[in-house]
């Protein structure tokens, strides 16, 4: 009887914790939601869109943000309730269990990443795409668009972030591997631009 009682109490204690669980994700979502869109799709061009951003990607970018490891630009908050005081990636992550940030991960992960819908110069795209056959297919293939790279998704984000993106690691505010650093460097200002629009223009 005393068996049978101490499971029911442990199969109960479990189902709390699960719920509990789902509660703050949910509720970690929805914040994320509020700068990054509904069902992290962006609609800003600042922002990038997290769904369908592998796993490893997604986590990674979590932790390096926790330990301040990156640049925390000060972002309102874009939808839900837009009086929130503004914040950053480092403050949203700050208490953050790495649990937590692993389920945030996942979620997204699970989500279909949806191209933007933004302007682009076709000339300058097609120089885009011969530098990135030449440079940078080899870790981001399929011309940036394969989230089983782990490499991040490059193609159909917003040109605005990748814009932001590209200046950090050139100015050496992100940590990169030393081949991208090598590469980067390698590249004119004229090439950087040359991607994005490549980039831009898978939609």
């Amino acid at each position: 009887m005393k068996r049978l009682i101490s499971i029911a109490i442990s199969l109960t204690l479990g189902l709390f914790a699960s719920t509990s669980m789902a509660g703050d994700l949910d509720a970690v979502v929805e914040n994320c939601n509020g700068c990054h869109g509904n069902d992290g799709v962006s609609q800003w061009a600042d922002v990038p869109t997290i769904a369908g951003v592998s796993e490893f990607v997604h986590s990674d970018a979590l932790y390096i943000f926790r330990d301040e490891g990156r640049p925390c630009t000060e972002s309102k908050y874009r939808q839900g309730d837009t009086s929130r005081p503004a914040t950053t990636m480092c403050a949203v992550v700050a208490d953050m269990s790495d649990d937590m940030i692993e389920e945030v991960a996942a979620y997204y992960a699970a989500l279909p990443f949806v191209p933007a819908k933004q302007e682009f110069d076709a000339a300058l795209a097609a120089a885009g795409k011969a530098i990135h056959d030449a440079e940078c297919d080899r870790c981001h293939s399929e011309g940036g668009a394969n989230p089983d790279d782990d490499a991040g998704i490059l193609a159909g984000q917003w040109a605005g972030y990748l814009t932001d993106t590209f200046a950090e690691y050139r100015a050496g505010e992100r940590e990169q591997p030393k081949k991208m650093e090598e590469k980067l460097n390698a590249l004119s200002d004229d090439d950087v631009k040359a991607l994005i629009h490549y980039y831009a223009s898978q939609q």
